[in-house]
């Protein structure tokens, strides 16, 4: 299993200014390979009804999935915008 290595900014920088739910370093670790929208807005440090709306507006950082009725977030896509990687071997 690899280390797990952040650059200089952390999930809540990276949003801007942070909303008081904003998620911990940690908490984004720990996350499994697709998140709602909610937990995505969490991640980025913006609340639910601004994450909906960017989607809607086609302006979400990162892609997103449909899945029929419900929108799921890759995890990696997150990571990478936040800058957060994963490294092998150390």
């Amino acid at each position: 299993m690899g280390e797990i290595a952040t650059n200089e900014m952390t999930a809540q920088e990276a949003g801007g200014q942070a909303s008081a739910g904003a998620m911990s370093l940690e908490e984004l670790l720990s996350l499994p390979a697709t998140v709602n929208v909610t937990t995505a807005g969490r991640a980025l440090g913006i609340g639910r009804d601004k994450a909906y709306e960017l989607i809607r507006n086609g302006s979400f950082p990162v892609r997103t999935l449909t899945l029929g009725r419900t929108v799921r977030v890759p995890t990696a896509e997150l990571w990478k915008l936040l800058g957060v990687e994963e490294r092998r071997g150390a």
